[in-house]
Parts: C-alpha cells; structure tokens; sequence
C-alpha cells in the first residue's frame, strides 16, 4: 500500500519519471538488490531525462520551424555543393548561439538553405537553447499587425528573449521605409545580446540594393556581415532529386 501512496504523490508533485522509473524497478530483482543510493540515482536520471525530452519537445514545438523534422544527421555532404562537413559540425556546437554570434547561408534557390537553417536550430533546441524561426515576409508582417494592435513592445520583447532567431528567404522583394525600419529594430536589439540566422538567395553583394536605403543599408548589414559565420552553396537545385510524390 505504501509503494501506491508513493506513486500517488509522485505524480501529484509531477515527478512523472521518477514514477515510472520506481515502477519499472519493482520488477526487476537485480534492481531491488541495489544499495538505495544507487536506486535513488537511477530515479533521479530518469527524471532528469523525461524533463530534458520535455523541454527539448516544447522548444521543437515554439520553434516553428519550416522543416521540424531537419537535423544535423540527415545533411548530405557528399553533394558537390560548398557544404564543408567541418564547419558545419562547428556550428552544430551552438558556441556561435552562446558568444550572441550571426551566421549567414546564401546560395541560390533548392539548394539546401532552409534545410541547413531549420538543422541549426533543431540542433539549438536539443542543446535547450530557444529557438524562433520566420520567413523574412512573415516577421514583417507580424511586425506591422503588432503595432496596429499596440503590441509591438511585447512582440520585440519576445523576439529579445529569443536566443536564437532564423531569418529564412531574406531578399525576396526590395524593404520598403516601414519595413527596413523594423529590421533595423530587431536586428539593432539583438546585435551582441543574441544569436540570428539569415538565409537568403542573394549574394551578399546585392544586400545591400534590397534594403533599399544607404544609410538603412549599412546599419542592417553592418549588424549582420561583419564577423560573421557564412556558408555559400552551390550547385544545381536539390529539390530535383527529391523523390516524387503520388497524389
């Protein structure tokens, strides 16, 4: 009956590892022979695991990454496309994410951005890292609609607190005064303070023309290119070789 109350509370306290765990070790003799502190430490890293999962799946989950399901792993590096195993691998590390660091990938349409940058992040959320991805036209959008409602501060709190922020499709169509404006924003709040992630099909020699505005143009990318981590790909598009799907 005691082991039931045990139980019982454990769950009430949300220490559903633990119980789980305990449960597990009633059947399992060679367990029950253990000292109690070996027991008790078996108890306390399963707890410690499901609550890493958890918070590994949440931040999967507040990430909204286009491609959730890209990982480190899955990168093709055999392709003849400028994807150097070993820088790649050194990002993976997250040491750029924790230093408030930037890191560019350019290269032109199909050939693996988004999937590069989605890996990234993915990979920052297994180190518990939090992590927030948009389309370039999306954050703007979200942006404008913040401040017509009046939660434009909340929204460039929530982005601050962000640690790293992906910025994916940057350079589709030229910024207009409002819109370069609210990059700036963003990108002024988080230089030295955070990490961000920018993907764009554009060289970077052609940044420049799609801000839109000299002066807007040198502060946005004064924040972003100097002393950044930046991968260019090459290569004919991948999405070719993607299998075909039936409908």
């Amino acid at each position: 009956m005691l082991i039931e109350q045990t139980l019982t509370r454990l769950h009430e306290l949300g220490l559903t590892g633990t119980a789980a765990a305990l449960e597990e070790q009633r059947g399992v003799p060679d367990v029950q022979d253990l000292p109690f502190e070996d027991r008790f430490a078996l108890l306390l890293e399963r707890e410690s695991t499901v609550r890493e999962n958890r918070r590994r799946t949440r931040l999967l989950r507040q990430a909204k990454l286009r491609l959730p399901s890209a990982t480190i792993e899955e990168l093709d590096f055999r392709s003849p496309r400028g994807l150097d195993k070993s820088v790649v691998l050194r990002l993976a590390g997250c040491d750029w994410i924790q230093h408030h660091q930037v890191t560019l990938l350019t290269g032109a349409p199909g050939t693996g951005k988004t999937f590069l940058a989605c890996a990234l992040g993915h990979n920052a959320c297994r180190h518990g890292l939090s992590v927030r991805y948009f389309r370039l036209s999306r954050l703007l959008d979200e942006m404008r609609l913040a401040r017509a409602d009046g939660t434009y501060p909340r929204l460039l709190n929530r982005l601050l607190k962000t640690t790293l922020l992906v910025i994916d499709d940057f350079g589709l169509q030229p910024l207009n005064e409002v819109e370069r404006r609210d990059l700036l924003e963003v990108l002024e709040d988080r230089y030295a303070r955070r990490a961000t992630l920018v993907a764009s099909q554009l060289p970077l020699e052609h940044w420049h023309d799609i801000v839109g505005d000299a002066t807007f143009g040198d502060a946005i990318l004064d924040r972003l290119v100097h002393h950044a981590h930046s991968i260019h790909l090459k290569g004919a598009s991948m999405r070719r070789h993607a299998p075909k799907t039936t409908t």
